[in-house]
């Protein structure tokens, strides 16, 4: 069987890796434990094979939290290892559920038969017995979050291990992709989900209206997408998707002009490492014309052609940009977010023959770590709008999502 789960037995073998969209970013695999802090993989502890960290016969010590590092100080989601050295853990997943899917959670007993009855718990409360070992939660909300664990009668208690809820993912497109408009231009926004029975709506937040409803209160919706014909400045606002369950998306800030120049700026946060060109266009044909370029109220640059190119850009290049063309007048201010670099981290579990062919002595560890996540949260209505405010420019309406985790558990069965 293939389970995705935080937690292993003592002597099993572990490998793991960062798969990076740019290698350039040099990501190193850490990890905390009770021994170590921030001990980069191949220097204090597993041996580094290509792109694999692998650390063959785990032991409890080495329970703790692993990540993906850049050499800028970015960093992937962490994985919460626990490692046991008792003869039951709990299967349960490493990264966060999406709410409305199922879960199962498995009572494992480290030599078979595997599937006994189980009685499973939830915050140190019995939730209840199931008799192969198995329970499986459906359309989980954020109140199934908790600390959960299992325990097999003559067998013993699994270490206990946090579950977290995450709302569903939905993406936010804008076209054309730019923070700034004309006034009279036309803007699609689309809501692009994975789960269509989440029923995402697009709202937005302007000067005149709070939490309005493309198709009720404003734009135009069909199934895929919501139109504005013709925009004008008070349209000018911070837009997002919604669920019915609450759950959000990010947001983006769009801004339209009455003026003759705008600053064509990315309306989603830049990269680390990627290059971003800026673009001061005026209303009327001449585009191209020589522009001054601000960051924060100081004159960057002048450039001849009217574009500016930031090349590799850093957390230090993050801003309130605008531009200004002699006798055209000035753009409003845009400001540019920038994110690390993503990284996904991927954990392989393969147990080990010599667990079953081999005699140990197993110590009984119990091990919590506690992972906090902070996240930037709206409460129940999302910013009021502000064109010039860093917290409406560039943030989540619900979260914030570092990188992706994929994590797979191999596990075999041997007999002697």
């Amino acid at each position: 069987m293939v389970p995705s789960s935080s937690q292993l037995f003592e002597g099993e073998s572990v490998s793991l890796s960062c798969e990076e969209d740019d290698s350039s970013a040099g990501w190193t695999l850490r990890r905390n434990t009770t021994r170590l802090a921030r001990a980069g993989c191949g220097i204090d502890w597993g041996t580094l094979a290509s792109s694999l960290c692998n650390i063959s016969y785990i032991m409890s010590q080495e329970s703790g939290v692993y990540w993906c590092e850049s050499r800028e100080g970015s960093t992937s989601s962490i994985i919460n290892i626990t490692v046991s050295g008792g003869s039951v853990i709990l299967q349960s997943p490493v990264l966060p559920v999406m709410e409305g899917h199922d879960v199962t959670l498995h009572c494992q007993t480290k030599s078979p038969p595997s599937k006994l009855p189980a009685d499973f718990y939830k915050d140190g409360s019995l939730i209840r017995t199931e008799p192969t070992g198995h329970m499986t939660i459906h359309h989980v909300t954020k109140s199934d979050e908790g600390l959960y664990k299992c325990h097999i009668s003559s067998h013993g208690e699994s270490p206990p291990s946090w579950i977290s809820v995450t709302g569903q993912e939905v993406r936010l497109t804008v076209s054309p992709r730019r923070s700034q408009l004309f006034k009279g231009e036309s803007v699609s926004l689309s809501c692009e989900e994975d789960d269509s029975s989440a029923g995402w709506t697009l709202k937005r937040n302007t000067t005149r209206e709070n939490r309005t409803q493309c198709g009720a209160d404003w734009g135009k919706s069909n199934v895929f997408c919501c139109n504005i014909s013709n925009v004008v400045p008070l349209d000018s606002g911070v837009c997002w998707c919604e669920s019915r369950e609450g759950s959000t998306s990010s947001i983006i800030n769009i801004t339209v002009s009455g003026g003759s120049v705008i600053l064509q700026s990315p309306v989603l946060p830049v990269m680390e490492g990627h290059d971003v060109t800026l673009h001061c266009q005026t209303k009327s044909p001449p585009s191209k014309l020589p522009a001054d370029f601000y960051k924060d109220g100081s004159l960057i640059r002048t450039e001849p052609t009217g574009h500016m190119t930031i090349h590799h850009v850093t957390k230090s290049d993050e801003g309130l940009y605008k531009c200004h063309i002699s006798s055209h007048g000035e753009s409003p201010p845009s400001w540019i977010s920038v994110t690390g670099q993503e990284v996904e981290h991927n954990f392989f579990v393969m147990l080990s023959s010599s667990l079953i062919k081999s005699d140990f002595i197993f110590h009984s560890v119990t091990m919590i770590t506690f992972v906090y996540f902070v996240e930037r949260s709206f409460s129940t209505s999302p910013p009021s709008f502000s064109s010039t405010s860093k917290r409406v420019a560039s943030g989540r309406a619900s979260g914030v999502k570092i990188a992706k985790i994929t994590m797979l558990t191999y596990r075999v069965s041997v007999e002697i």
